[in-house]
């Protein structure tokens, strides 16, 4: 593992689309691996963002479902923002890892964007 890249960028990109945004302006003034890097966590970020709102449109749609709607309302929230943890962690210690079971699906559809 390679850490002399500088990776605040890749951390900052999950920070609300501010952040996304912020790091996708500097991407494109970084070369090497701090790029790709920070490229790597720009696609995994926008993979959740775009689950993130289908999540809120189904949130909104079981809601309308006494009591297991609110069950399943809190399941998915809860998955959501584990995921988003699990590839903050990951990028602060300089790490390239997916989101869990749909992270790699979403790279493989992703390609090469943001690099």
């Amino acid at each position: 593992m390679n850490l002399s890249f500088n990776k605040t960028y890749g951390i900052v990109s999950y920070f609300t689309l501010i952040g996304w945004i912020i790091a996708l302006s500097r991407v494109s003034s970084t070369s090497g691996e701090e790029r790709k890097f920070t490229a790597f966590h720009l696609r995994q970020m926008l993979i959740l963002m775009l689950i993130g709102a289908i999540v809120s449109i189904l949130d909104t749609i079981f809601f309308f479902i006494p009591f297991l709607g609110l069950i399943v309302i809190n399941i998915l929230s809860l998955a959501i923002f584990i995921c988003w943890l699990i590839c903050l962690i990951s990028a602060v210690q300089g790490e390239k890892r997916y989101i869990p079971f749909i992270g790699k699906g979403g790279e493989n559809m992703l390609g090469d964007m943001f690099e």
